[in-house]
């Protein structure tokens, strides 16, 4: 049995980490929805190597189970070339968007296989491993066994419709086979019945002390930590570890039964490292003092696997002596402008499609990064991707960079003669600081955000000391604030390199550094930068609404014809990563807030006073809002969904206490609250007077 813990010391350590991401099933094109935890992970590892920290980011492709057997032999091929296909078009669409995995394999190689059966036959050389006879899907028209996930039911736990592995609409609980009500074959529409067979068992109840102690200490997401505890709370039931089919890896010693799917999965993970230090050399990386001594693993997937990454793998893991996780940060999920993402009716963004569309992967990133918490759910439209990357990266982030270079260019042909001053060597030092503690507290988000609040102090600092009002009247205080602002460029390019690595590389380039920004640590933020550098040119694009309009005709127009190809009712499917979403209806938050935390949220009954639209942003609008004690200004994004001209007037409800924020120049300071896609204005329905605090 394993003792091997994380540190759990703050980040960086000096203990190898592995990054890993929920391995993709290869049975189909990528979307942006399934991109979501493999730019997180990305992102993630990418901030842990700025820190210092040795790390390893691996994946691989899950080439075994169910649907891929039944797919191919749809489509009269082998099921190996059949899913080998799809796994070479991952391997080389991941890159294009800046997910750059160490090392990507796949779960039918060699490495794999041979790491499987060492850790099954662990796991029955200490007895954790026993048969027995249980009831087997069986179609009895067509004569045929059933795979779990060709039996669909209802949920013996929840009464929710169910698949058979998964009640993947209801609890989210991992069923064994038989455990399913009123079974279906999805196959013919037969009843399904079941009949006896033996199968093996993983006696994971027997390892229900460990695992209460392994959540105790797991780090990561609070829906990876929490969720586990009700099944551990329930009592754990063991785990049928073999299948009746003929793809995938054999049982040790059994020639009619492979191993589950979910068994050889995630061993993929300590393959795919193996392989990295296969080819690296074990002085660079060492995979088995990562996974066999005192590792960091993080686990960065979709929230429909958190039972298979928190009870059945850990418990494996220690069974079979391996280092069990550290962290586990599992992912919300994903919906398409308010809806789920139907690959059958071609409503996705296809990761092909955003690419041949001519748009940066590093603006994808962001929106992806960024868009909310990690375990949050995120709707993705068109006018929301457009709205983030006019707005932050293209108002805030390019906006300071390029006056700031450009200025330094024309005026002092670079990096001016001064020190850094106190003020923003401090500032960048507390961006490294909000770096740094994103890291440790698993947030992709404020990565991201730490760099653009920089830059957004850029521009308010650029603005304030007026640096092209001093150029001839006191050079030394234009160059003292100049200096200041290419400081601020260069820790922009650093600090911002795990969210959007090829302009942070752009970016690093233009301020004549030597090397790569991506080989530098987070200490280069304060390190001067060249003393010459020639002229810049604007990193990013801003997105014209008639693109948005024209994107969004793309989308109309594809469902229509799918559609129409298929009259039977549409169902958003939801995908096997958890990228997809079953509802039109955003999803409620898994996480919930104390009492305590919604008293602290000062909501305000409001007046608009004055509205103006702000000139060149397609969106946002300059409110002028009675709160009762005094009129504030709030910016908003309702430019396009209501009459400027009727908002004066109208009562809404806005959050006062919230931080004040700069967009597009200006100041709101406070929210505005609405409803939806099209903005429905909150309001109280008596005439509560302007000040009135809501409860």
């Amino acid at each position: 049995m394993s003792d091997h813990q994380a540190t759990h010391e703050a980040f960086p350590t000096g203990a190898p980490a592995v990054v890993t991401c929920g391995l993709p099933y290869a049975n189909g094109d990528l979307h942006i929805g399934h991109l979501r935890t493999y730019v997180g992970g990305d992102v993630y590892s990418r901030a842990l190597e700025s820190l210092g920290q040795q790390t390893a980011f691996v994946c691989g492709s899950d080439m075994h189970g169910t649907p891929i057997a039944v797919q191919a032999i749809e489509e009269g091929v082998d099921p190996e070339a059949f899913a080998l296909e799809w796994h070479e078009q991952y391997a080389e669409t991941f890159p294009k968007f800046g997910v750059e995995f160490d090392n990507y394999g796949h779960t039918h190689d060699d490495t794999n296989r041979e790491l499987t059966y060492d850790i099954v036959e662990r796991l029955e050389a200490e007895g954790y491993v026993y048969e027995k006879e249980i009831k087997v899907a069986w179609d009895p028209v067509d004569e045929q066994p059933l795979p779990d996930r060709y039996v669909e039911g209802t949920c013996p736990y929840c009464g929710e419709h169910a698949r058979g592995d998964e009640c993947d609409e209801g609890c989210g609980r991992h069923l064994e086979p038989g455990e399913i009500e009123d079974p279906v074959s999805t196959i013919s529409g037969n009843p399904a019945e079941y009949r006896d067979r033996a199968h093996k068992f993983f006696e994971v109840s027997e390892l229900s002390e460990y695992l209460d102690g392994f959540l105790d200490r797991l780090e990561g997401t609070s829906n990876a930590r929490n969720q586990p505890r009700q099944w551990l709370e329930d009592g754990l039931q063991d785990w049928c570890i073999t299948r009746d089919l003929d793809w995938g890896f054999d049982y040790p010693g059994e020639d009619d039964l492979v191993l589950y799917v979910w068994v050889d999965a995630p061993i993929e993970y300590i393959a795919s490292t193996k392989q990295y230090t296969e080819r690296v050399g074990a002085d660079e990386y060492d995979w088995a003092e990562a996974w066999r001594e005192d590792g960091e693993i993080v686990h960065v997937i979709g929230r429909d696997i958190i039972q298979h990454h928190t009870i059945f793998w850990p418990a494996m893991l220690e069974v079979a002596d391996y280092v069990e996780p550290r962290a586990v940060l599992a992912s919300g999920f994903m919906t398409l402008g308010g809806k789920g993402f139907s690959t059958s009716r071609n409503r996705a963004v296809w990761a092909r499609e955003y690419l041949d569309e001519g748009f940066h992967p590093d603006l994808l990133r962001y929106y992806l990064a960024t868009n909310g918490g990690f375990q949050q759910d995120v709707d993705f439209s068109w006018e929301k991707f457009r709205d983030r990357v006019n707005n932050e990266l293209v108002g805030t982030v390019g906006n300071f960079i390029y006056r700031s270079l450009l200025f330094a260019h024309r005026n002092f042909e670079g990096t001016p003669e001064a020190d850094v001053s106190e003020e923003v060597e401090a500032r960048v030092r507390e961006a490294i600081d909000d770096f740094e503690a994103g890291v440790n507290d698993y947030s992709v988000r404020a990565v991201g955000n730490a760099t653009v609040e920089l830059a957004r102090f850029g521009n308010e600092y650029i603005q304030r000391e007026e640096p092209w009002n001093l150029v001839g009247e006191d050079d030394e205080a234009a160059a003292q604030v100049i200096r200041d602002c290419v400081q601020i460029a260069k820790a922009v390019a650093v600090l911002f390199e795990p969210i959007a690595p090829d302009t942070s590389e752009e970016l690093w380039d233009q301020l004549g550094e030597d090397g790569s920004v991506h080989d530098v640590t987070v200490d280069a933020a304060l390190e001067a930068p060249p003393r010459d550098f020639g002229a810049p040119a604007e990193l990013y694009e801003k997105i014209e609404a008639e693109r948005v309009e024209e994107l969004n005709e793309k989308l109309a127009a594809r469902v229509a014809e799918a559609t129409a190809d298929d009259a039977g009712t549409e169902t958003d499917e939801s995908d096997a990563d958890g990228e997809g979403d079953v509802s039109d209806i955003e999803p409620v938050a898994d996480d919930r807030i104390s009492f305590d935390e919604f008293q602290g949220l000062d909501l305000r009954v409001a007046e608009i006073v004055a509205a103006e639209p702000i000139e060149d942003s397609d969106n946002l609008v300059k409110l002028t809002v009675d709160i009762g004690l005094e009129e504030r200004q709030i910016v908003a994004g309702i430019k396009q969904l209501h009459d400027v001209d009727d908002l004066p007037g109208t009562k809404v409800v806005v959050v006062a206490n919230l931080e004040k924020a700069e967009l597009f120049g200006h100041e709101s300071n406070g929210m505005l609250l609405a409803a939806g896609e099209d903005a429905d204005l909150l309001t109280t329905y008596g005439d509560s007077p302007v000040g009135t605090k809501i409860r």
